[in-house]
């Protein structure tokens, strides 16, 4: 299939007053934006984040919160509504609408467009391992360029302010919070000291650390018992022979010096034998033969003394010495009783010593685990409270850091300035895409009238559907007069389009709504069309 051009060209031709209205039509609205929009300036501000002045080998800050967090946190601190309206108030940004519309604007109005004016753009920072200067671009637009700069200025000051609050705020309540925790761990550490003293307090005889002495003075302990318990046996057998003897001999076979030089021989014989059977009876057995000649020895000499003493009326009678006798084996008697009794005693007391000891002793691991545990939780807790105060002076120097701006900060590289030129709109593009927007919709108008258009209008129409080959054509032929008419008829038109066009705009920015304002509108309901046009301040 050939294309045929001059046909499709001769179509054209034929269509091109619906062409050129639209194409001038659309010429019209461009170039009338451009000359209505009103102008709009946007002033620019460079900000840079500034790393820490004091190495962090010196002195650390106590804010480690990254750049990029940092500034995002701020942007969005400082586009909630409540300052956003505050900062709308102050600086009269919409006073010029609201004196135009009579009305105040509402809040959620003065936000949202605030929010969309105000640009805040960072740049830099560290990517994959390259470490940039953070800069941060805060812009606004506006109606007039003082405006703008005025307040793309206070947005920056807010910035500033923010980041300095934000710091310090992060760095007191660092301190602050190791303050108290310095405070509770002091109280902490006292009570666990106060648990260990009462605890040492209450088992002083029981604690490990006098383990060793007490297990020394269980041994002397023992040791004296044993002793004790020696001289008890051997004072029972005093006794005993003391108690043999006597009833025995009837006497203790003890005599002063002066009571022996009145004895005859045969009594001194005799006291010596019962003095050795005395002494003898508190080694031997009772029923040892050398005590039983011994005992016959005396019996023997006792016949012979009281023969004696029959046949020569000695002074002194049996009874006599029976008495004598008795009163010193009393004595004797009482002593080792006395002796026995304070053995006993003595062995009594040291015995409940050594249970006491013993106790103690047995207590002694218990104490000593419980006592290791306080300790161990003294420890533990002193450990915290020595940490805790090492991060307090950290703290300290992070907020001296913060107070003085000796930190990570925020500065001002340039200020904004009232731009000279606007920066939108941009009126020479405006007029071109209304010219080609109307070259669009007239090359579309003329290719949907065709497509709607099923007449016959050439020699292949009819052989594609009659299938009859014609013998000629003859084309429509105008007149010099025809043509003039339609060439006026279509300035007229044209002319007609443009000043309507005009016309209905200037009307409508005047009277009805600005175009700005027709444009934010339509805008609202398109929200997939990524363009603005500011609103209208002061």
């Amino acid at each position: 299939m050939i294309l045929d051009l001059s046909f499709y060209f001769a179509l054209f031709v034929r269509r091109l007053p619906y062409f050129l209205i639209l194409t001038v039509a659309g010429t019209a609205v461009g170039v009338g934006l451009a000359l209505t929009l009103p102008p709009t300036f946007q002033a620019e501000a460079r900000l840079v984040v500034e790393s820490e002045q004091i190495p962090d080998e010196l002195a650390a800050s106590t804010v480690r919160t990254e750049a990029s967090e940092q500034l995002q946190i701020i942007e969005q601190r400082i586009l909630t509504r409540d300052n956003l309206l505050e900062m709308a108030n102050r600086l009269n940004i919409y006073a010029n609408r609201e004196a135009e519309e009579g009305e105040p604007l509402r809040p959620d109005q003065i936000v949202s467009d605030l929010r969309e004016r105000i640009d805040i753009r960072m740049r830099g920072g560290s990517r994959r391992g390259t470490v940039n200067a953070t800069l941060v671009d805060v812009s606004f637009t506006a109606s007039s360029s003082a405006l703008a700069a005025r307040v793309t200025n206070e947005v920056v000051t807010l910035m500033l302010e923010e980041n300095v609050r934000m710091r310090t705020g992060v760095s007191g309540q660092t301190l602050e919070f190791f303050e108290q925790e310095v405070a509770r761990l002091d109280e902490e550490l006292a009570r666990r000291g106060a648990q260990i003293i009462a605890f040492q307090e209450s088992n002083k005889e029981a604690l490990p650390d006098s383990l060793e002495f007490r297990r020394g003075q269980l041994a002397a302990a023992q040791e004296r018992v044993l002793q004790l318990t020696r001289e008890e046996a051997a004072l029972l057998d005093r006794r005993q022979g003391l108690v043999t003897v006597f009833e025995t001999t009837g006497s203790v076979g003890l005599l002063a010096p002066e009571a022996r030089q009145n004895l005859t021989p045969t009594e001194l014989k005799l006291r010596e034998l019962e003095e050795r059977l005395a002494s003898s009876g508190a080694v031997l057995a009772f029923d040892n033969p050398r005590l039983r000649v011994l005992r016959a020895q005396i019996e023997a000499l006792k016949e012979q003394v009281a023969a004696e003493a029959a046949a020569t009326a000695g002074v002194t009678t049996a009874d006599q010495k029976s008495d004598a006798g008795l009163s010193l084996y009393d004595l004797q008697l009482a002593d080792l009783d006395n002796q026995l009794e304070f053995v006993v005693e003595l062995r009594s007391e040291i015995e409940a010593e050594m249970e006491l000891l013993l106790a103690t002793i047995e207590a002694t691991p218990a104490n000593a685990i419980s006592l290791d545990t306080l300790q161990r939780d003294f420890a533990a807790t002193r450990e915290q409270y020595d940490q805790a105060v090492a991060n307090r002076a950290r703290a300290e120097t992070g907020d001296i850091i913060e107070a003085l701006s000796k930190g990570e900060r925020i500065s001002v590289i340039e200020q904004a300035v009232p731009p000279e030129n606007p920066t939108s709109p941009d009126r020479p593009r405006l007029a071109i895409a209304g010219l080609g927007v109307g070259m669009m919709m007239g090359l579309g108008l003329i290719v949907l009238l065709e497509l709607l258009n099923t007449a016959i209008r050439r020699p292949q129409d009819i052989v594609q559907r009659l299938d009859v080959t014609p013998l000629g054509t003859l084309p429509f032929i105008r007149t010099r007069v025809d043509r003039v008419k339609r060439r006026l008829l279509l300035i007229t038109i044209l002319a007609f389009v443009g000043v309507a066009v005009f016309g209905g705009m200037w009307v409508i920015d005047n009277y009805v709504i600005p175009i700005d304002r027709l444009f934010e509108a339509i805008l609202e309901r398109l929200p997939n069309i990524n363009f603005s046009i500011p609103a209208q301040d002061s």
